[in-house]
């Protein structure tokens, strides 16, 4: 019975009058063809692991209550789209749909190299998606809609989830004034209110955020942005709550106390049409410190350019600001705008923050106008 070459056994001869042993042509070229099945494994694993290594160290947290969109689709649907999700979350439904890595990833929206200029980078109606990121991995986050809504009265604690504690260099939570619909609206900068914010802070799996919203009823939503403190990166992240007191606050005293102050001094410069005032509110207190955002709003003019000083009178210090170039000579404060916020329409507004050492006073604001 003859066999075929199949079933000839391999077996290595030497050359006549060498001592080098000859593979047979076969068997050579079986052994190329196992190793570049497993060099092409191993490329194709090397590239997986770089691909995740990579997302892992760029990925750090999101808003967890109130859920951030893709963070809560992804928390109330972990195993993916299905006719219950379309049933009775629509919003997540159509997201699941649209890019599942937006879930997958919910601690990934985030822009780099922004430098403090979010309005400038995110234009309006892409909040939601952070300027479409990621080549518009997050849009179906901008879509109009019935998107799920927890109840929170309108003071209450915002908490982020950072998932590798990298801190922050501030956290700023702005809120839709009353009359937005989000069932009918995309979110534009000129829908929103600043309802709460920090200074540089380290932050956890749980870092609180305290809002508050007055004058809110039904469904809002609240637009978060993270300014991350180890690189130039910036997280974005939309909420929707349903407020549910009216506006009125609860009867639980908060961590912080709020004061407001509104001393206001205007100057003009060489066009007296051309002037601006400014007001502090202090929006923080506590032991040794608080924070402040000032808002300086233009007269009957456009302005390109502004100059807030003061003068401490209770031996304040501040220790870190935004929004502004902020020098300080002894007591004496001078705060010029920031290259984004500078031009200002007639009876617009542009704001800054500090958060400050001491106790807060009460003192007297000079804005100059350009």
């Amino acid at each position: 019975m003859l066999r075929s070459s199949q079933d000839v056994p391999d077996r290595r001869r030497r050359a006549p009058g060498t001592t080098t042993e000859v593979v047979p042509t076969r068997g050579k070229a079986a052994v190329w063809r196992a190793s570049a099945i497993l060099g092409a494994c191993l490329t194709l694993l090397a590239t997986v692991l770089v691909t995740f290594g990579a997302g892992n160290a760029a990925a750090h947290g999101a808003v967890s209550d109130p859920p951030s969109r893709h963070y809560g689709c992804y928390h109330r649907w972990p195993n993916g789209p299905s006719q219950q999700m379309a049933t009775e979350d629509p919003m997540c439904y159509q997201a699941w749909q649209a890019d599942p890595s937006a879930m997958y990833n919910w601690n990934g929206l985030f822009r780099e190299g922004v430098a403090g200029n979010h309005q400038g980078a995110i234009p309006d109606g892409q909040l939601c998606s952070g300027g479409l990121t990621f080549n518009g991995r997050y849009a179906a986050m901008d879509k109009i809609g019935a998107w799920v809504a927890p109840s929170k009265p309108s003071r209450f604690t915002l908490n982020l989830n950072d998932t590798s504690s990298h801190g922050a260099d501030y956290i700023r939570v702005y809120a839709t004034k009353q009359g937005f619909n989000p069932k009918t609206q995309a979110v534009k900068w000129s829908d929103l209110e600043l309802v709460g914010q920090t200074g540089r802070i380290p932050t956890g799996n749980r870092t609180p955020v305290e809002i508050n919203a007055p004058g809110r009823s039904g469904h809002h939503v609240l637009f978060t942005v993270w300014q991350a403190s180890h690189l130039d990166q910036s997280y974005y992240a939309c909420s929707d709550v349903n407020f549910t007191d009216g506006g009125t606050t609860t009867t639980t005293t908060p961590t912080s106390t709020t004061t407001t102050t509104t001393t206001t001094t205007t100057t003009t410069t060489g066009n007296p049409s051309a002037g601006c005032s400014a007001t502090f509110r202090v929006t923080s207190q506590w032991s040794g410190g608080f924070q402040v955002e000032a808002r300086v709003t233009a007269g009957a003019s456009a302005i390109s350019g502004w100059t807030v000083s003061w003068t401490f009178t209770n031996g304040e210090r501040i220790n870190s600001s935004w929004s502004a170039a902020v020098t300080t000579s002894g007591s004496s404060v001078t705060a010029r705008n920031a290259a984004y916020n500078g031009s200002v329409g007639a009876g617009a507004s542009a704001t800054f923050g500090f958060v400050a050492s001491g106790t807060a006073g009460t003192p007297t604001l000079t804005c100059t106008a350009s």
